[in-house]
Formats: C-alpha cells, structure tokens, sequence
C-alpha cells in the first residue's frame, strides 16, 4: 500500500531559534519524504512504510509528529526532521514516544533526521536512574546520494542535494536535467523546491551556473524566482564581460545571479524589499549573500534578516 499524503505544518518545538530555522522548508522536505516511495525511509530505518498516521498527540506542547507511519507488519515508524543541535531533542523524543504509547499501546520506532548545515552534536538517548529512551540519528549527509540521484522518483532526485555528493556540479546537472522532463506544473513545483532545499547547502549559485549551460534554459528562464535571477545575472555578466574583461565580467555575473535569486527569496517571504534593505544588498560580496540567503529561513521580519 503506498503512503497517502498527511497534512502537515511547520514545526513548533520548545527552542524557537529552531522552528524559525525549520519554517522555510520543513514542509518542503514533509511533501518529498512522502512523495519518495520509500526510498530514504528504507536508508534510514530498513523497513517499508505502508502507511503514514496523522493523528494530534495528546498533552503535549507540540502535538504534530513529524512523521508517524506503520509498516506491513504493524511496526510503529516515528521520524522527526531537525536542522540545528537542540539539546533538548531527547526530552521531545521522549515525550513523543510516550504519547504516542498512550494512543496505540505500541512504542514506536524513532528516528531524528538531521538535515542542518553543522555537524550534528546531539544525544541520542534520554537516560536516568531508572529509565532510558534511545533513538536512531541519521544524518541526511550520509545517505546514499548515488541512490538518490538515480532513483525515478522526482523527489529523491531533489532531496540528494542535501546529501554528501561526490560531484555538486554533476549532482545539480543532473538533478536539473530531470526536472526538466517534467510537465510544466510539475517541473515549476521540483524547481522550488530544489532552490529552497540548495540554500541549506549554500548551492543557489551553482545551480544558476549550470541553468545556464543547459538546454532547458529555455523553460527555465519562465521560473518565476529562478527565471528573473538568470536573466538579470547573464545580462550583467556579459554587460561587465565588454567592460572588464570576460573573467572578470563571470564573477560579476555569478555576484548578480546571487544577489538576483536572494532578492526573489526576500520578496517571497516578506513582501516587496524597502529601499533601505535593496540598498545594503548591493553592497554584500558573494560569500555575505549565501550566508544572508540561509539566514531567510530563520528571520522574522526583513530588519531582523539585515540585522544579523
């Protein structure tokens, strides 16, 4: 039996810097893990999920899982996605685990699956006198990117650039390539959802770079936030290419395309850019733009992104 689509919403754990990290993409990353046919949940647990459960946990502060599935077998899967180092993970798990005890009888399986940019320091176990709560860590850089890129299914293909790649600009080309076989519906869905997840990896760049050497630039450049950033960063860079010099007038390009496409990301999220924020995004450097495009995910408001 093939998982049906539960309806999901972002995140609200008790560390708040957290679930203002998670609010950017954590429904992106819902949506794939759903729409993967198994194919990471059988990496990172080795079962087959042949249902997803979407129940409300009783007395609990977030009372949204994740992820609860069941197997063939009858076989619990609790998965919970986390994108920083929350020292108090164990106690949420633990409290997961218990409520979900209290509505099935049954304990489930967990697993916390990092997806966040740092190195994953977090305890896999809540341990006292005379209790212990264990649980599985996967960290989604350790999965078998290989698997993901050939896989059939769209949206393993995207969640692979989360993964370690042996090759990134391979990897983008390829993922890219897909995307562009799908139907027009489809394939504008696929390329979000790859740009969000790409700015967790800092990848926005590479992924104009090679747009633009690809034969579905064509289709592409329609892309309401990709569209726009590619247009405007290849214009640029040629205009700066008959100026300065063809090296030059690239890296000036590449520096247009990533203020282009962090542009589209702020106006996405809070509306239309204040002159004020339009004029100090002039001003960043290629490597000040990829860590202000991940700072979107976590900030409230546009000052609040400048401010950081």
């Amino acid at each position: 039996m093939a998982p049906h689509a539960s309806s999901v919403e972002p995140e609200s754990p008790t560390n708040s810097e957290d679930s203002e990290a998670m609010h950017g993409y954590d429904t992106v990353l819902k949506t794939l893990l759903q729409l993967s046919a198994n194919s990471i949940i059988e990496q990172i647990a080795d079962i087959k999920v042949a249902r997803w459960l979407n129940v409300e946990l009783p007395e609990v502060r977030q009372s949204r899982v994740d992820f609860l599935g069941e197997s063939l077998e009858g076989e619990l899967i609790h998965i919970e996605l986390q994108s920083t180092n929350d020292p108090q993970i164990p106690l949420r798990m633990a409290e997961y685990s218990l409520r979900v005890y209290r509505l099935f009888q049954r304990f489930p399986r967990q697993i916390l699956l990092y997806v966040g940019s740092d190195e994953m320091r977090m305890a896999s176990a809540l341990v006292g006198p005379q209790h212990v709560c264990r649980y599985t860590i996967v960290d989604i850089r350790d999965l078998d990117s290989e698997v993901l890129l050939n896989s059939p299914f769209i949206a393993d293909n995207v969640m692979a650039i989360l993964t370690n790649l042996r090759d990134r600009k391979a990897a983008v080309r390829q993922v890219l390539s897909r995307i562009g076989e799908l139907s027009r519906e489809q394939r504008d869905a696929a390329l979000s959802e790859f740009l969000i997840l790409s700015g967790l990896r800092k990848l926005e760049t590479v992924i104009v770079e090679e747009v633009q050497q690809m034969p579905i630039l064509t289709d592409i450049l329609d892309h309401e936030i990709l569209g726009p950033a590619i247009r405007e960063g290849r214009e640029r860079g040629i205009q700066e290419g008959r100026e300065r010099g063809i090296q030059e007038g690239r890296e000036r390009g590449i520096q247009e395309g990533e203020r282009s496409v962090l542009r589209r990301l702020i106006q996405k999220r809070f509306g239309e850019m204040p002159d004020w924020a339009e004029e100090r995004l002039t001003q960043l450097s290629v490597p000040e733009l990829e860590e202000l495009s991940l700072r979107v995910l976590e900030a409230r408001d546009i000052r609040e992104l400048f401010a950081g």
